[in-house]
């Protein structure tokens, strides 16, 4: 063999012994894994698109930090010879970004679309209710502090009717949440309040009974005021002759205790004085003899008790007068009337007429019937 083959043969086998480290050194090269690191790329992205950054927040924010961990790991590896790379930990990182990502993003939908139902539900139950009791919150002498949180309900109400409309569904959610709770605790105390207010009607329907039968024996007159009806009646001779709307003091609800508690007595009476115009800047009036033996009792044993103030006077000047018709309770604890029906009431009225005043003739599964109450069991 000539020495030029023998030098061809020896470069071409270098060249060979050559080509195949490199093919080797290529083969050895650690491969990153685009293909993982893309896909969880791609599904942080659908999540994302989903919205599960509100809706499933926890999932996404570690399917997150995986995929950084990812990166940081293939920039770490990065930073190494060549052959001394290791993208397994990017790799597992990866895939369990995905996998999360995924839950996030199947999660979130779903409880996107639950939240739309469930607010939405709420914003419907809690609208019914405040037509349903509108009303009767409108009537009664709610306590300032049940009045501001039906107000702050309305309002964080309106709110999340707005947040609903705009898709932002977990605003939404949480002013809901806050208007429910505000709302269904003064309807609860309101209602709780009123069905305690009305363990007193059977006295209440003892007292109007009677009078009605001892106008028929005697076919005498009585004056009936209910004031949860808001209104005066005149029955003679055992019949209801006569109906006037009426307003009474701004605490109205309950026995009338002491005074200045702008409370309106009830219990029976008797007219005392009948007050002409010109003594009386309320167009004319009947008074009425409020403390009768009954309130003093009970104002003495109160008194006697602690449960009113030392310095407390059971007040006076109880009556039925004119200057009504303001369509709200404005009085300090009188019954007033519009001057038209004061003027007939007047002019029917004796002194000695018995007056009775309750807070009601009707019982209350009567009334929570005619205002669709119904009792909501605490939580």
């Amino acid at each position: 063999m000539s020495r030029l083959l023998k030098r061809i043969l020896f470069v071409s086998a270098v060249f060979a012994f050559l080509a195949s480290l490199f093919v080797l050194f290529i083969y050895l090269i650690p491969k990153p894994p685009v293909g993982e690191v893309e896909f969880a790329l791609a599904s942080l992205q659908e999540a994302s698109k989903s919205k599960a950054q509100r809706y499933s927040k926890k999932q996404y924010v570690e399917a997150k930090a995986l995929y950084d961990s990812a990166m940081a790991h293939w920039n770490i590896q990065n930073e190494k010879f060549i052959l001394f790379r290791n993208y397994e930990k990017v790799k597992n990182f990866s895939k369990k970004s995905a996998e999360i990502a995924k839950k996030a993003s199947k999660s979130s939908t779903k409880r996107s679309k639950n939240l739309v139902i469930v607010v939405k539900e709420k914003i419907e139950s809690l609208n019914s209710l405040i037509v349903n009791v509108n009303k009767l919150f409108n009537l009664l002498p709610l306590p300032s502090e049940v009045r501001n949180n039906i107000s702050n309900g309305r309002m964080l109400l309106r709110e999340s009717e707005l947040d609903f409309e705009k898709g932002e569904y977990l605003k939404a959610e949480t002013k809901i949440n806050k208007a429910e709770d505000l709302l269904l605790s003064s309807y609860k105390r309101t209602f709780d309040d009123l069905e305690e207010y009305f363990s007193s009607q059977p006295y209440w329907k003892k007292m109007v009974n009677s009078t009605i039968e001892n106008t028929k024996k005697n076919q005498s007159t009585a004056i009936i005021v209910d004031k949860f009806a808001r209104k005066l009646y005149i029955y003679q001779s055992g019949v209801k002759k006569y109906t006037y709307d009426a307003e009474f003091g701004k605490n109205w609800m309950g026995r009338k205790r002491l005074k200045g508690d702008k409370a309106t007595p009830e219990g029976i009476y008797l007219v005392k004085t009948r007050i002409p115009s010109n003594k009386t800047k309320y167009f004319r009036a009947l008074l009425l003899n409020y403390p009768n033996a009954e309130d003093i009792e009970r104002f003495n044993k109160d008194k006697a008790a602690g449960r009113l103030p030392r310095n407390a006077h059971i007040g006076n000047l109880i009556e039925i007068h004119g200057d009504g018709g303001k369509g709200t309770d404005w009085t300090d604890g009188c019954v007033a009337l519009h001057d038209s029906d004061m003027l007939k009431v007047y002019n029917l009225i004796q002194v000695g007429t018995p007056v009775v005043i309750v807070g009601s003739i009707l019982d209350f599964n009567s009334i929570a019937s005619n205002y669709n109450l119904k009792k909501i069991p605490r939580s």
